[in-house]
């Protein structure tokens, strides 16, 4: 089903790397509210930062996009606590009425004055854990598919809380972000899904890269580091 949607930034969120857990790498998960017009360029809100460059950040991963329709559901499922509000998972932009379920990878939007495309979920890490003091968050986070998706900036431009998200064009309407996110993290997919998803230039090169090893056949992956720090 195609969901045509128009809805409006209800926070924004920047971050600053700091040494948050002695003896971890630091980190820039711990965002903050910011009011006013921000730039968007091609690594995302100019203000923003990322600590780990290698795995965060990027032109495929400029921005990350949470709904807040998601908080209530974890909250009643004991994830978080009560009264825990966005951005406890470390996102730069928060909306209601947009999921993952609603918006597919490729989807074009307008953010505010910018366009920016859906390039690919998020891969959870131990930082979301140790943010919210949640050690089963990043297990929860791939169980769930509640995850979020990462922005690549097609035309730069300004946001502020209240700008309009817009999608202009859908180009994968059979590829939700959630089926795709749940996919690459669980690998529980076809080969031939995965063929599919290895050739699709709108996807991020590394998940392109992930989904052609399982086309070939290998499952394997050791996400230790990533999960565990």
């Amino acid at each position: 089903m195609v969901h045509d949607f128009t809805t409006r930034i209800d926070g924004l969120f920047f971050g600053r790397v700091e040494n948050r857990w002695e003896g971890r790498d630091p980190s820039a998960i711990g965002k903050t509210a910011v009011t006013g017009r921000r730039v968007i360029e091609e690594n995302g809100f100019v203000e923003d930062a990322q600590a780990d460059l290698v795995h965060h950040g990027g032109r495929d991963k400029a921005i990350h996009h949470y709904a807040a329709d998601h908080y209530a559901d974890w909250i009643a499922e004991g994830a978080i606590p009560e009264g825990t509000r966005p951005a406890a998972f470390g996102e730069n932009i928060s909306t209601c009425g947009m999921t993952e379920e609603t918006v597919c990878v490729g989807d074009i939007l307008q953010l505010g004055t910018a366009t920016v495309q859906i390039s690919q979920g998020r891969q959870p890490c131990w930082k979301v854990a140790e943010h919210t003091t949640n050690p089963r968050m990043a297990a929860l986070f791939t169980k769930s598919g509640r995850t979020g998706w990462y922005y690549r900036v097609l035309e730069n431009g300004t946001a502020g809380v209240g700008d309009e998200v817009r999608l202009l064009e859908r180009l994968h309407p059979e590829w939700s972000v959630k089926c795709v996110t749940l996919g690459r993290l669980t690998r529980r997919i076809s080969s031939q899904d995965a063929e599919v998803l290895a050739h699709m230039p709108e996807l991020a090169e590394g998940w392109r890269s992930a989904f052609a090893k399982m086309a070939a056949g290998d499952r394997g992956e050791d996400t230790s580091k990533r999960l565990n720090g």
